[in-house]
C-alpha cells in the first residue's frame, strides 16, 4: 500500500529525477485539495480487500494514494475552521429546508462567531467537506455514516423524510441551460447523506430569474421547488476553487492552484473501471510515468462551472467524445454501492424519472454520480483523464 502525502509526493518526484524542483510549494497553493479520506480498497463485487500491490489488478484505487488529510478546528463558538482550505464553516446548519433564494438570505443575515460575512458556499467549497468514508445503509444493515466528518460538524438525517434526502445548497448556478425540463433554473448542491453532486431546481425561471410560472417541476410560484439545507461559510470567495492552468506543450496541463498536473487529452477510449486504473498506472506522458486515476475531489477540481457551454472544462483540455458521453472515471469507490466508482460528468448528466421515456440533462454538467444509479443512464465504461 503506497501512502503519499500531497507535499511528499511532489518532493518524491523531484528526488527521483522526474523534475529538477518541486512543481509548487505546498504553501503557495491557492486551491489546496482536502483528501477524500477513503481508506479501504474494494474488489469488483464491492467486497473490502487488502489493497493490491503495484502491478496487480485494481491497483491505483483512491485509498492507495493519500493526499492532504482533512484538518479541522472546532472554535467552540459555533464555527469550525478548515486548516487546509482556510475556510470558516458554520458548525450546526439550519434544521429547515430552504429554497435557494431563502438560503442566500439566511447566510447573508447570519451573525455567528463574531462574524457577519457569511454566505452560501460555492460547489467547490462545499465539496471540500465531502468525506468518502460515508455510506447510506438500509436500516437492517446498521447505522449509516454521513459523507461529512461528524466529529466536528453537526449533521442529522431528516426526520420523517427519506434517509437519502440530505441535500445542501451551493451558490453555484447551473449556467448551461434549464434543468429537469422547460425553463427551470438550477443550482448545484452536495448530498451529505448519499454522496452526490447534482443540480436542483431553484424555483426561478432560468431566463428571467423570476419565480417560475411553468407547469412541471418546479411549478407555480416556485412552491414545487425542492428545499435544501444550507451550511454557511466565511472566507475569501474569489480564491478557493479558482484554477491556474498552464499548457506545457508536452501533452500535459499544470494547475498552479492545486499543484496537480493533468493529461491534456483523454485517450478517446471508454474503459471499464479496472481498465481505467491500469491505463493511468501504465501511462508514460510528458516524461513522467507516475500517472494515476484521479480521486473524486481532484477530478471535480477541474470542472468549469462558469462555462456556458459543454464540455464543462477549460479550452486547454482536449475532449474526444460528444456531449452525451463525457463521464470520466475517478479512483473513488462509491460508499453506497462499493462495486461501483464515482464519475464526474463534463457533458450531459443524463437521467429520467420512472414515468419518462427519454433521458435529459437532469443533474447538470459538473455533477458527480456513481457509475450506476437508479434512473441515471448506465455507465459501465467511461472516459479517463489521468493526473499526477
Amino acid at each position: 500500500m503506497r501512502l503519499i502525502s500531497h507535499t511528499s509526493l511532489i518532493s518524491a518526484i523531484a528526488l527521483s529525477g522526474g523534475l529538477s524542483a518541486p512543481l509548487y510549494a505546498a504553501e503557495d497553493l491557492t486551491y489546496p485539495l482536502v483528501d477524500t479520506m477513503q481508506d479501504q480498497c474494494f474488489d469488483l463485487a464491492g467486497e473490502a480487500i487488502t489493497c493490491p500491490a503495484t502491478g496487480e489488478a485494481l491497483y491505483g484505487q483512491d485509498a492507495q494514494y493519500t493526499g492532504t488529510a482533512s484538518d479541522y478546528t472546532d472554535n467552540e463558538n459555533g464555527t469550525v475552521t478548515d486548516n487546509v482550505t482556510g475556510l470558516l464553516w458554520q458548525k450546526t446548519p439550519t434544521d429547515d429546508r430552504l429554497k435557494y433564494a431563502d438560503a442566500i438570505g439566511y447566510c447573508e443575515a447570519l451573525d455567528l462567531g463574531g462574524r457577519t460575512d457569511w454566505r452560501v458556499p460555492s460547489i467547490k467549497e462545499l465539496y471540500s467537506l465531502a468525506d468518502f468514508r460515508g455510506e447510506l445503509l438500509r436500516p437492517e444493515e446498521g447505522e449509516p455514516t454521513p459523507y461529512i466528518d461528524t466529529s466536528v460538524f453537526d449533521f442529522s438525517y431528516p426526520e420523517g423524510q427519506m434517509a437519502f434526502a440530505g441535500q445542501y445548497w451551493s451558490s453555484t448556478l447551473y449556467v448551461k441551460g434549464p434543468v429537469i425540463n422547460g425553463r427551470n433554473q438550477g443550482a448545484f448542491g452536495f448530498n451529505f447523506a448519499d454522496g452526490h453532486i447534482k443540480s436542483y431546481g431553484t424555483g426561478l425561471d432560468f431566463y428571467t430569474g423570476a419565480p417560475s410560472t411553468q407547469s412541471g417541476l418546479p411549478t407555480g410560484d416556485g412552491q414545487g421547488a425542492p428545499g435544501n439545507f444550507v451550511r454557511c461559510v466565511a472566507g475569501d470567495s474569489d480564491v478557493y476553487g479558482v484554477n491556474s492552468f498552464t499548457a506545457n506543450d508536452d501533452g500535459t496541463v499544470s494547475d498552479a492552484a492545486t499543484g496537480l498536473m493533468w493529461q491534456q487529452a483523454d485517450d478517446g477510449t471508454r474503459h471499464e473501471w479496472k481498465e481505467a486504473l491500469a491505463y493511468c498506472e501504465g501511462l508514460d506522458l510528458g516524461g513522467y510515468d507516475d500517472w494515476r486515476l484521479p480521486d473524486s475531489k481532484e477530478l471535480q477540481s477541474i470542472v468549469d462551472y462558469n462555462r456556458t457551454s459543454i464540455p464543462a472544462i477549460d479550452d486547454l483540455f482536449e475532449v474526444t467524445q460528444d456531449s452525451e458521453t463525457l463521464d470520466y472515471w475517478t479512483s473513488t469507490t462509491f460508499g453506497d454501492i462499493k462495486s461501483h466508482a464515482n464519475v464526474i460528468v463534463f457533458g450531459l448528466a443524463l437521467s429520467k424519472s420512472a414515468d419518462q421515456d427519454e433521458y435529459m440533462d437532469w443533474h447538470g454538467s459538473g455533477a458527480q454520480r456513481c457509475s450506476i444509479n437508479a434512473c441515471d443512464i448506465d455507465r459501465p465504461d467511461n472516459l479517463v483523464r489521468c493526473v499526477r
